[in-house]
């Protein structure tokens, strides 16, 4: 079954262990993938999309995800 959660800045920023304010410039300079959904103009995104990025992020290849 997919995890249909949604994560905000702070559910991102505690998952690969930097600020809120660090993810928001990740998505201010391109480098976070699109949002999943938008509600009330504030951006969300599945788990399984963070997860890809994170292991896509060449710094953390070859690290086991969380």
């Amino acid at each position: 079954m997919t995890d249909r959660r949604l994560w905000s800045y702070k559910e991102i920023a505690a998952h690969i262990k930097v600020q809120p304010d660090t993810v928001r410039s990740y998505r201010k300079h391109g480098l976070l993938p699109p949002p999943d959904h938008v509600e009330n103009g504030k951006p969300f995104w599945h788990p399984d999309t963070v997860r890809a990025w994170v292991a896509s992020r060449p710094r953390n290849r070859g690290l086991r995800p969380d």
